[in-house]
């Protein structure tokens, strides 16, 4: 790495931590105070709140960071004259920039990372503690479609990985052809296990006679493989986040299930896509900037800059929303105005370095 490189990259980073310090500071404070009065009285669960308030706004305020910190560096350049300096040595425009874009990059990635983890479930979590529902996670009443079988649980406990009182209905064409009902089952191994179960299967062939239902007991028995307790939480929970591990699971299990995926892939997309909006950005702030600070309006640079980033950002969030709510779907609402983006952001860039 030359002298250069880190020096560069000693500015940029102090700048990118000094703001995303400040925004995270920012947003969970204010949210702290609108909420105190919902908190519980429990230290350690405000606490709690704390931490899975900073992550989730970290999710916002790291891609925000990134550009803002790197238009302070440029402001901090210009102004100082460095810029002019950096060309003198026989610097080139690529190996200033490219630093900070490598770095944005890995920033970005170690990002989508933590989104695979329990960490992507903080606003959920958060929400439960102001709302006091924390140590409590039920929902009652789901019927789902699994490959042959149609399962209902009366209680579904995702954190306990137990459901109670399922019937389970095996489908063949348009007939029920076998019942499992139980008051307990849990989930184990990637398996329900379900424990005393009475199992009602039906003739195929109906004879007045003759016919009757067979029906037997089953002190353990197991089924539904790979029916995870927390995808069965978020996807009957309209408004649920999903981590990115779960979300491919879920995305695979309601894909052989016939079932409409447009809310998952585009958390799929928000999550692992959308947070490269940055760094067309970075490239076109550096691009609209300029090595002399005497004909240079810092001012409106700064302002534009931070506007543009805004407006972008706030597109691809609007955009988010509509796919949430099943107006567009995701391949057309994220994923093609994320490549038209950087088309076009890439086609400015190349015409303001030319010029």
């Amino acid at each position: 790495m030359s002298i250069l490189t880190k020096y560069i990259l000693r500015k940029y980073l102090l700048n990118f931590i000094i703001v995303l310090v400040s925004l995270e500071l920012f947003f969970v404070g204010i949210d702290f105070l609108q909420n105190f009065k919902k908190l519980p009285d429990s230290a350690n669960l405000q606490l709690l709140y704390l931490l899975y308030n900073s992550f989730f706004t970290l999710t916002l305020a790291l891609p925000l960071s990134i550009v803002f910190g790197w238009i302070i560096t440029l402001v901090i350049f210009t102004r100082n004259n460095e810029l002019v300096a950096f060309h003198a040595v026989g610097s080139t425009s690529n190996k200033i920039y490219a630093p900070v874009v490598k770095i944005s990059l890995f920033l970005i990635t170690l990002l989508i990372a933590l989104q695979a983890t329990p960490l992507a479930y903080s606003y959920e979590q958060k929400r439960k503690i102001a709302n006091g529902e924390y140590f409590i996670n039920t929902k009652t009443d789901i019927f789902l479609k699994y490959n042959d079988n149609y399962v209902y649980f009366e209680k579904l406990l995702p954190l306990e990985k137990k459901a109670e009182n399922i019937h389970i209905y095996k489908i063949k064409g348009d007939d029920i052809i076998q019942t499992i009902i139980a008051r307990n089952a849990y989930f184990q191994k990637d398996k329900w296990y379900v424990v005393d179960a009475k199992i009602i299967n039906k003739p195929q062939e109906l004879d007045f006679e003759n016919s009757k239902l067979d029906i037997r007991y089953e002190k353990f028995l197991h089924t539904l493989e790979g029916f995870k307790p927390k995808i069965l939480d978020n996807v009957y929970e309209s408004k649920s986040n999903f981590s990115i591990i779960d979300a491919t699971s879920a995305l695979i299990l309601l894909s052989n299930q016939g079932i409409n995926t447009d809310k998952i892939r585009g958390i799929l997309y928000n999550q692992v896509f959308v947070p490269f909006f940055v760094i067309p950005v970075l490239l076109l702030v550096f691009a609209y900037s300029s090595l002399n600070s005497r004909f240079f309006n810092i001012g409106k640079f700064t302002s534009f800059s931070i506007f543009g980033t805004l407006i972008v950002w706030g597109i691809f969030f609007i955009l988010f929303k509509f796919t949430s709510g099943g107006v567009i779907i995701p391949e057309f609402s994220i994923l093609l105005p994320m490549v038209l983006w950087v088309l076009g952001a890439l086609l400015f860039y190349r015409k303001k370095m030319n010029s």
